[in-house]
């Protein structure tokens, strides 16, 4: 199994997007790169603790690839929004792509190229090592699985279109 870390804005529907793709074993949301120990939500949203809230993906790598993780990531943000994706506007709600193995650097920093070079300008998506990773309170774990009519930046008809095309780039 392979673990990415993929800030997207508001990790309810980020978690809730990315736990649906084919090869992803588990999510977990919580809160990367800032500069206190095991924030809260409360302090993260009004402190200014420096986290972004941020999906932990275990996926299998033989089913859905690091490059097509990424490219189905890039559907579900702005890359070019700084602190803002939908509605919710912050430093927790930047973009990012932390890792914990060097070796995805290359891979991770291809991808982006590839999408600077679609978008004809740089993203505002961060593209660090881990730092450090504080899971979120339960009631967050899974948020629109509990509550289906929650919040969601992404489109909710998104999932399916890329499930065709990954089925497509699999066949």
């Amino acid at each position: 199994m392979t673990t990415l870390y993929l800030a997207a804005g508001c990790f309810w529907g980020a978690q809730h997007f990315l736990q649906q793709l084919p090869g992803v074993e588990a999510t977990r949301v919580g809160y990367a790169n800032g500069r206190t120990e095991n924030p809260s939500y409360e302090q993260v949203k009004h402190e200014g603790t420096g986290h972004a809230e941020t999906v932990e993906v275990v996926y299998d790598e033989t089913v859905l690839s690091t490059p097509e993780l990424l490219e189905c990531y890039f559907m579900t943000i702005d890359p070019t929004s700084v602190n803002k994706q939908g509605e919710d506007e912050g430093e927790q709600y930047r973009t990012g792509i932390y890792y914990t193995d060097p070796v995805m650097l290359p891979v991770i920093q291809a991808e982006l190229s590839k999408l600077e070079a679609k978008l004809g300008q740089k993203t505002a998506i961060e593209c660090k090592p881990l730092e450090q990773f504080f899971p979120a309170e339960e009631y967050h774990q899974d948020y629109l699985v509990k509550n289906p009519n929650g919040y969601c930046h992404i489109p909710r008809d998104l999932i399916q279109k890329v499930k065709q095309k990954l089925q497509g780039a699999h066949t």
